[in-house]
């Protein structure tokens, strides 16, 4: 188990885990060519690529969340990747052509889970230096 002061970053990583895979399990069954997302003309492979992408995602965090101090680096890791990912969705929901805005409560629910990832790591102890430098600090796990 984590330490008592990280544990609400724990909690919010595996919450986000479980989010990773429901969108995992969206883009493997329901998104793409010919499922119930059809708007944009998506290859089925993409899809499956995605879905696979978000389950090893979702992997990393719910097996992270168990020793959250020593995995901190991978809260940094999806901290980058939840902001790319909600400013490229926002950027193509306002200026792409036919790109659905179905997907506006994603950005919402990613953001979220960026806020709480920042807010739980310093209330934990946690410093930038840790989620972003891991090593460089002397702190090896």
């Amino acid at each position: 188990m984590p330490a008592s002061s990280l544990r609400p970053l724990a909690v919010a990583f595996a919450l986000s885990g479980v989010w990773d895979t429901v969108a995992g399990i969206m883009y493997l069954f329901f998104i793409g060519t010919g499922r119930k997302i059809d708007v944009l003309p998506i290859d089925p492979f993409f899809a499956i690529f995605l879905g696979s992408f978000f389950l090893c995602f979702a992997y990393l965090q719910l097996l992270s969340s168990l020793n959250i101090k020593r995995y901190a680096f991978v809260v940094g890791c999806l901290i980058f990747g939840r902001i790319f990912y909600v400013i490229t969705l926002y950027a193509f929901m306002g200026f792409g052509r036919d790109f659905p805005n179905t997907f506006w409560f994603t950005g919402i629910i990613d953001s979220l889970f960026v806020f709480l990832y920042f807010v739980f790591a310093f209330r934990g102890g946690l410093g930038l230096r840790e989620l972003f430098l891991p090593g460089l600090n002397g702190n090896t796990g």
